[in-house]
């Protein structure tokens, strides 16, 4: 391989252990930068591991792959099971997935915002980075701490009253529906909260919204290029997490692909790798590979969609779009804006779920065998588009097993993105420490799962290495 374009990287990959984010940046002659790139050491052997085992233990093995999303995981592997059976599964069981898939966003979106982003934020990209924490914030900004672990608290508190458990609740969710209903009791528990969670969320989003005013600088050079964008939409082309179809829309916010079954989702996605990176390479069959980059995640399904479909969050999908062009915001750093309006989403739904009656009933599972060999199972993840798909044999064994992780639908926006703000602040070769923070903003802002992978065993360390033209490095910046 020709050193200039080698990554010149050594992984050890071991499986189920997580390792660590790298970047490269790789310079011209002249100093300038001509690429940057986001390496995953990760390796997930999920697929393979799951060959040989029964299609009804995958939603509990999927599950496992993420402590910070495992619902998503969960509904994916358990939709996909339901196409196995070919069965349509009792309306109150969807009510209840769908119930459960909520708290999994809040507490989710809760955790990027205030807990990974907020420091950013609140102290400034500058702030002395032994101070740029939560560490800090909980004791200079007690309140708005206090505010993000309620709202956290309230999505888990959701999942843990519906399945028992706040993390890895897989016995709940089952093919077919789910194992118990929901009581009113504890409906009343999660009602009981609603009006100070919602009140919080509306005051942390008039305060985002008056921070951006100081961030326009960051907007301006924090992965704004203009992509494709994929999610799921209602029939009526509304904001959808559970179920819906599949819609791109270009740059300029044209629908390209609209009313789409998501099963057929290899009709437009195809799947590329590299040998820098353990985490693959989607991308959108018609451009090819790598010209079809699109995104996935709050800011993409804010941006396909006609409207949210709840009145508070409408209201505020109004003004995000103001930060755009033709309906389409394409500010990396404002992933932030739509993963707080989406919180407003789910938590209007929540009690849209729990005033409908439906939501009680004890039918809340379809019992049936193997009627099909291939399922195939499409959720909208807090960080984007989630792909379960199956083969199995007559038995109803894992024959093959194939799974789109939302994160890796980014992939080749990851390296667009810090590529970008690697050139705003690389001149003459030189990067000084402001750059390391600044690059992982971007990547914070897009809310990678790189533990979707596997488990972390060390701290996961951001590392930064610049080249010259000829592939010698000449500085290493770590954290």
């Amino acid at each position: 391989m020709d050193r200039e374009r080698s990554s010149i990287i050594e992984i050890s990959p071991v499986t189920r252990i997580e390792g660590h984010a790298k970047v490269t940046i790789h310079l011209n002659n002249d100093g300038s930068v001509r690429e940057a790139r986001f390496h995953v050491t990760d390796f997930r052997g999920f697929e393979k591991f799951c060959e040989g085992r029964p299609f009804y233990e995958m939603p509990s093995i999927m599950s496992r792959i993420c402590g910070i999303c495992p619902v998503s995981h969960l509904l994916a592997s358990a939709k996909a099971c339901d196409d196995i059976l070919s069965v349509d599964i009792p309306e109150t069981a969807i009510l209840l997935r769908r119930l459960m898939h909520m708290g999994q966003i809040i507490q989710s979106h809760a955790l990027s915002f205030f807990f990974l982003s907020l420091p950013d934020f609140l102290l400034g990209m500058d702030f002395d980075p032994h101070k740029r924490n939560i560490f800090y914030l909980i004791e200079n900004h007690p309140e708005v701490m206090k505010q993000g672990i309620k709202i956290r608290a309230f999505g888990q508190k959701i999942i843990e009253y519906l399945s028992g458990k706040r993390i890895h609740s897989s016995e709940w969710i089952v093919p077919g529906g789910v194992r118990s209903p929901l009581s009113k009791d504890k409906a009343e528990k999660i009602m009981s909260e609603y009006n100070d969670i919602l009140t919080m969320t509306l005051e942390n989003i008039s305060k985002f919204k008056r921070i951006m005013k100081d961030l326009s600088c960051e907007i301006e050079s924090f992965g704004d290029f203009p992509t494709y964008y994929m999610g799921l939409v209602t029939p009526h082309g509304e904001l959808e997490h559970y179920d819906g179809l599949l819609r791109i829309v270009d740059e300029k916010g044209q629908i390209v692909v609209n009313k789409a079954d998501p099963k057929r989702y290899y009709e437009y996605i195809g799947e590329a790798v590299e040998n820098w990176s353990y985490m693959k390479f989607p991308y959108y069959k018609p451009l090819g590979y790598p010209r079809g980059v699109y995104r996935v995640g709050p800011l993409a399904r804010l941006n396909i969609v006609s409207k949210c479909g709840t009145p508070l969050a409408d209201k505020e999908l109004e003004e995000f779009r103001e930060w755009g062009e033709n309906h389409v915001v394409q500010n990396t750093l404002l992933y932030h804006y739509a993963r707080l309006i989406e919180m407003l989403f789910c938590i209007e739904k929540v009690k849209e779920i729990l005033d409908n009656p439906e939501t009680y009933s004890d039918n809340i599972q379809a019992m049936a065998s193997v009627n099909k060999h291939i399922g195939v199972g499409v959720v909208e993840a807090p960080r984007g588009t989630l792909i379960h798909h199956y083969k199995v044999n007559r038995r109803g064994l894992v024959e093959q097993a194939n799974l789109i992780i939302a994160t890796e639908h980014n992939n080749l926006a990851f390296n667009i993105a810090i590529t970008q703000a690697a050139k705003r602040y690389i001149n003459g070769g030189a990067a000084s420490r402001d750059l390391l923070n600044r690059i992982e903003a971007v990547i914070r802002a897009f809310d990678p799962c790189l533990s979707c992978a596997t488990h972390a065993w060390k701290p996961i360390n951001l590392i930064v290495e610049i080249y010259d033209s000829k592939g010698n490095i000449i500085q290493r910046l770590t954290k």
